[in-house]
C-alpha cells in the first residue's frame, strides 16, 4: 500500500508536486503521482480513489481547483489540497475553491503553491502510527530550530 497519493489537475502543476515529492523523499515515505483532472477524467478520478490504496491523498490544482475536494468526496481518507497560483487572482480562486467545502467533505488546505507543508501534513498524519517517523519528524523540526537560532546569532548588527 502507497503511503501517500499525490493527485495533480494537470501536467502544468509539475512543479509544486516535485515540492511534495522533495520532502516524502526525504522521510523515506511512498507514494505516486498522477495527472487526472477531476472535470475531463472523472472515472479515471473515481476509479482510482476507489481502490483504496493509499493512506493520505494530496490534491494540487489551480483555477477552479475542484479536484481535492472531489477527492474528499469519495474517500473516508484525510485530504490536502495545494491551491496553485499564476492564473488571473494569483491562485485566490484556487485557494477558495478549496477552503469552503461543505459541511461533512472536509479538505485540509495549505497555502497557495504549499507543497512543502502538504508533504509536511501528510507525514504528519502518518507518524501518528509511526514511532520511527514520528521520531524522524521531530529531529526535523529541532533542525529547523537550531538554523533559527544559527541565523539570529549570525546576524550581526543592522
Amino acid at each position: 500500500m502507497t503511503d501517500v497519493r499525490i493527485i495533480m489537475g494537470s501536467a502544468s502543476d509539475v512543479e509544486i508536486a516535485k515540492k511534495v515529492t522533495s520532502i516524502l523523499k526525504d522521510f523515506d515515505i511512498d507514494y505516486q503521482v498522477s495527472v487526472i483532472s477531476a472535470h475531463r477524467a472523472l472515472d479515471l478520478l473515481e476509479e482510482t480513489i476507489k481502490k483504496d490504496d493509499c493512506s493520505v491523498y494530496i490534491g494540487i490544482a489551480g483555477m477552479a481547483a475542484h479536484l481535492a475536494g472531489v477527492m474528499a468526496g469519495m474517500t473516508i481518507k484525510p485530504v490536502i489540497g495545494v491551491p496553485v497560483g499564476g492564473s488571473n487572482t494569483a491562485g485566490l480562486d484556487a485557494l477558495l475553491s478549496m477552503v469552503q467545502m461543505p459541511k461533512g467533505v472536509p479538505v485540509a488546505t495549505v497555502a497557495i503553491n504549499g507543497g512543502n507543508n502538504a508533504a509536511l501534513l501528510a507525514i504528519q498524519i502518518l507518524a501518528l502510527k509511526d514511532e520511527e517517523l514520528a521520531s524522524r519528524l521531530k529531529a526535523y523540526k529541532k533542525e529547523m530550530l537550531e538554523k533559527v537560532l544559527a541565523d539570529d546569532k549570525n546576524l550581526g548588527e543592522i
